[in-house]
């Protein structure tokens, strides 16, 4: 069993819905103070009530050091300091490059890249006040494993947060907090569930699991890495797929 987080300060970006909601979800059960943390102060709202638990919200944007900034001191504030950061928000629009505007890459980098980056930053002198800290970030196998046409700027983002990671995991260790990733597979999520019924049918099958992920099993990943149990864990990854990037083919699941 897991080392106790109840009453620790949870941050979690991309929080309103998805594996953001799943992961707050996870924390909150655990008795961890967690703020959610969107753009769209309606959908926190509804979040933030439906969550059992100790959860607040805050609107703000990811992309922006001035917002991120401000949502990390109001949050430190509010629940006593900052001891875990789950940058989990993200944007996968599906578009190919040959019809991308320039602007829709840029928009996907910084909300699922350049956040990250703010988000460590924000949180450094609360680690440092606190003596320790850990933060989680919310990869994917698309972009360091696996590629998806359309997803060009969504896999770059993904792979880009694996770089900053090990950096990240040497500079942090000075305020003897670590740093990790968790990069989901096909996820069931209110984004997926846009992709149509084809596409969830046709993933499943790809899958040795049979079936696609729930949120909170990214959730559990990230409350491991929270966890004193995974103190000396910094710099790495965890995939969570149900097995999707083991099987060379689909030929080779009809042989399981």
């Amino acid at each position: 069993m897991l080392t106790s987080l109840k009453d620790k300060s949870v941050i979690v970006t991309g929080g309103s819905k998805g594996i953001g909601r799943g992961i707050a979800t996870i924390f909150a059960r655990q008795g961890a103070k967690v703020t959610i943390v969107a753009r769209n102060e309606a959908e926190l709202k509804a979040a933030a009530k439906e969550i059992e638990g100790n959860v607040r919200h805050a609107v703000c944007d990811v992309s922006d050091w001035d917002s991120v900034k401000t949502m990390v001191d109001d949050t430190a504030e509010a629940q006593g300091g900052v001891d875990v950061v789950c940058a989990n928000a993200g944007a996968f629009p599906q578009t190919k490059i040959v019809e991308m505007d320039p602007s829709e890459w840029d928009g996907v980098m910084a909300t699922n890249l350049k956040s990250s980056f703010l988000c460590v930053k924000a949180a450094i002198p609360h680690f440092e006040k606190a003596g320790k800290g850990r933060v989680v970030l919310t990869s994917s196998i698309t972009g360091p494993v696996t590629g998806f046409p359309g997803w060009s700027h969504y896999g770059a983002s993904k792979a880009g947060q694996l770089g900053f990671l090990k950096t990240a995991a040497m500079e942090l260790s000075r305020y003897n907090t670590t740093i990790n990733a968790v990069m989901p597979g096909n996820i069931y999520t209110e984004g997926l569930q846009g992709l149509g019924q084809e596409y969830l049918d046709t993933m499943a099958a790809s899958i040795p699991l049979k079936r696609l992920g729930d949120v909170e099993d990214i959730g559990n990943a990230a409350l491991f890495f929270a966890s004193d149990e995974a103190a000396y864990i910094t710099g790495q990854q965890i995939v969570v797929d149900g097995g999707q990037i083991i099987p060379e083919s689909l030929e080779a699941l009809e042989e399981i």
